[in-house]
């Protein structure tokens, strides 16, 4: 760069003892005429002219003219020459950038690319500086380097055009990154280095995780862990911690990075006394009591930082929405300890004004404002906002839910909640399948509209057409039958079953039913519902039904009217319907058949699913069945049609559906009465797609069986198995598939290794 305006200085005063001559006398400016200008304006040139039409011109500001055109960076090339009393200026213009093309890169996009270029004067439509190209290759080779992408290679090719324009081509070689091969800390004595560096997103990389991207180097991933470690240790009092050095080196293939962190823990320190000052709207004990910091405690950043949102909280569900909660640590370096005041500004309390939906393409405004819990024209609360951003996730048909609150311009106590929605499909069109030797292919099919004409009620239409069922259904539910969440609904369904092609007992059923149903809320999050369904059930034999049919129905008859009532209970604190990481659903249910039904029985049933977030990837998935039924009245036994099933997809994966529990007389699957099983999975996105929300992966062991009686049941007859599995949200529905491996199987069980089933519900 240098070297380049030395040689513009000399052009200079070659010019300058060329043109002396030609100015050696004064004279008075008449006119300025610029020549040779293809895409500047004559009054841009005009602008850096150090003289105007009046002055008077001599050999002394000669220099000072073209030095000035020469610091436009606009021209190659100046010369300067006298007609009379007019001076002409001709020029020659540095080229122009008609585009800027690359070719080769993968981590950087061309946007990005083109931004960085622009950072250092290099964009289309601007004047090319051949003087920048030293110094865009380093940009970019910089930008690399922050990857770990120690090999790279910029070749950069300029191409003339005409009009005096040029190509600027980027041939990138992105090559390799290197790997972190060591990540050290040095220093430490109050932690073991492998408790510092374990949740660093920098390091090497665990054994399970070949898709993972820990030992790959980037210079903002190793912040973030010096970040990590630094709160490590104010989170244990050491107040004075620092990382006064950090060294990067990589090895001389360019292939292996080790990484040393230098750190000075200081000493730790403890809480002497806390206080509360400012304005605190409510009782000190109640205020005191969000504070989780107490005399001779350790000093922690984080239980300041929880106690400080604690605080904000509190103020925020009165309508405070933008308090101010400042901690001011007084420290004594003798004592180390440490007086910690929170200074409480409440700010004004705000309302809120408007609340605006965004993004909804479908569904109707009132469906979603029928689910808030924060009113317009309320006080702002915060834990109201989030309620309702909740239960919106929640809905079956949203995908994604951002609340922004907005101050309203010169206003100070109002805001707006700016509801941004993302929706997916509310209707489905499901598909199940599945393969097994005795079986060969069962379809069916059903479409569903949980989201009708965009006023959430749901609408389905189901047609089964197995070799097991033939299936015909319609169902209605409307979720908001009353303003106050009270939900009914009404199904028709029609059910055709040849039990044997699904090995169970031999027998043929025709059935059809009515139902109504009600959901109560009682909680934001638990719902108490109500079924009434009227049925009439046909069985057929033939000579493969096996003893145990035929001892029921000689017993009870082969033609049944029955009213059930169903009572279930649900407690769901989910953060979304569709794979959740965090929360739990819990559905208890008891139902049973009015005393001079045809049938006589009963049926409890409880299931659950937790799920616990570790880290930012994973989730660990408990889940478990349970139910027992029996007979009461002049029913002699729980009908075989109504008794428990294990085994399948919904079930224990790795094992036919409903294949496990008691056999019958012809050695096929007859149900119990009992029922138990247990499910664990850890949960985490799959690496080889771009939209890791619609879709994860589940490495799975599940284990149960179903028993003749509660007092049958045997831990040793637990089934179980171990696998992995998908569930796939796709336009066409879900699809759900694993691979398992069976264990503690018998050598009569009828096993599946992989299962797979298209618009299974998640």
């Amino acid at each position: 760069m240098a070297s380049f305006h030395i040689k513009r200085l000399l052009l200079v005063c070659i010019f300058v003892v060329t043109c002396s001559p030609v100015m050696a006398e004064k004279f008075r400016l008449q006119d300025i005429q610029i020549e040779g200008l293809e895409r500047i304006e004559a009054g841009t040139v005009f602008t850096y002219l150090p003289v105007k039409v009046g002055d008077e011109l001599d050999e002394d500001n000669t220099a000072n003219i073209a030095r000035e055109l020469y610091k436009s960076g606009f021209f190659n090339d100046i010369q300067l020459r006298r007609e009379g009393n007019i001076l002409v200026v001709t020029v020659k213009e540095k080229p122009a950038i008609a585009s800027i093309n690359f070719d080769g890169n993968k981590i950087l996009d061309d946007e990005q690319l083109t931004e960085v270029l622009t950072n250092v004067g290099i964009a289309n439509g601007r004047v090319f500086n051949r003087s920048v190209l030293e110094r865009l290759e380093n940009e970019l080779i910089q930008q690399y380097f922050a990857f770990g992408k120690y090999g790279v290679n910029i070749d950069t090719q300029v191409r003339e055009l005409d009009r005096n324009r040029v190509d600027v081509g980027i041939q990138i070689v992105e090559g390799d990154a290197a790997k972190i091969k060591q990540v050290k800390v040095v220093g430490n004595t109050i932690f073991e280095e492998e408790d510092l560096i374990d949740d660093f997103e920098s390091g090497l990389k665990p054994w399970y995780k070949f898709w993972g991207s820990r030992d790959r180097y980037e210079k903002q991933k190793l912040e973030g862990d010096i970040e990590i470690l630094r709160s490590k240790y104010l989170d244990e009092g050491y107040l004075k911690f620092d990382v006064p050095s950090t060294q990067v080196s990589i090895s001389n293939d360019k292939e292996d990075i080790f990484i040393t962190i230098n750190v000075d823990e200081g000493e730790q320190y403890t809480i002497d006394e806390v206080k509360l000052a400012g304005k605190l709207i409510f009782p000190e004990e109640e205020m005191r009591a969000l504070v989780d910091l107490e005399k001779g405690d350790t000093f922690s950043r984080a239980k300041i930082v929880n106690s400080t949102e604690a605080i904000s909280r509190r103020l925020g569900d009165k309508g405070y929405a933008f308090p101010n909660i400042n901690p001011v640590p007084n420290v004594d370096e003798e004592t180390k300890k440490v007086d910690l005041t929170f200074f409480v500004d409440p700010g004004k309390r705000i309302y809120v004004r408007r609340i605006n939906f965004t993004g909804h393409k479908t569904t109707r405004d009132e469906v979603y404002r029928r689910e808030l819990r924060q009113m317009e024209s309320g006080w702002y609360s915060q834990t109201n906002v989030e309620s309702s951003r909740r239960r919106i996730q929640r809905l079956s048909y949203v995908e994604s839910v951002e609340i922004d609150t907005q101050r309203i311009p010169g206003v100070d106590d109002y805001v707006d909640l700016n509801i941004a929605i993302e929706e997916r499909l509310a209707g489905s069109f499901n598909v199940g399948a599945g393969f097994s030797d005795s079986q060969g292919v069962v379809a069916s099919t059903s479409v569903s509209q949980e989201n009708f004409l965009g006023t959430g009620k749901t609408v389905s239409f189901r047609i089964n057409t197995s070799q097991v069922n033939t299936v015909y259904g319609v169902n209605y539910v409307n979720p908001y039958y009353t303003i106050d969440g009270v939900s009914r609904g009404f199904g028709f369904n029609y059910v055709s079953t040849e039990a044997e092609e699904a090995d169970i007992s031999d027998f043929d059923s025709d059935q059809f039913s009515l139902s109504v149903n009600y959901g109560i809320p009682l909680t934001e999050v638990s719902r108490i519902g109500v079924i009434a369904q009227v049925r009439h059930t046909e069985i057929d034999t033939n000579i493969n039904t096996p003893l145990e049919v035929n001892d029921f129905l000689e017993e009870n008859g082969d033609e049944f009217d029955s009213l059930t009532l169903t009572t279930r209970f649900t407690h769901d604190t989910r953060n979304r319907s569709l794979f959740p990481n965090k929360g739990s659903r819990q559905n208890a249910s008891f139902e049973f058949s009015v005393p001079g039904s045809d049938l006589e029985f009963y049926k409890l049933s409880y299931e659950n699913t937790f799920y616990f977030p570790f880290g930012e990837t994973f989730t660990l998935s408990l889940g478990s069945e349970i139910g027992y039924g029996d007979r009461y009245g002049d029913t002699t036994d729980l009908p075989f049609f109504e008794k428990f099933r294990a085994g399948g997809f919904d079930s224990v994966r790795g094992y036919e559906s409903n294949s496990l529990g008691p056999r019958d007389s012809f050695d096929d699957s007859f149900g119990g009465n009992f029922i138990t099983v247990a499910r664990a999975q850890i949960l985490f996105p799959p690496p080889f797609l771009e939209n890791k929300s619609r879709a994860r992966l589940a490495l799975f062991v599940d284990a149960g069986n179903v028993f003749a009686e509660f007092d049958d049941f045997e831990s040793g007859d637990i089934r179980g198995s171990a696998g992995l599995g998908l569930s796939w949200v796709t336009g066409l529905g879900g699809i759900s598939a694993a691979i398992s491996t069976p264990f503690n199987d018998q050598e009569d069980d009828d096993t599946e290794a992989f299962q797979f089933n298209i618009g299974t519900t998640f």
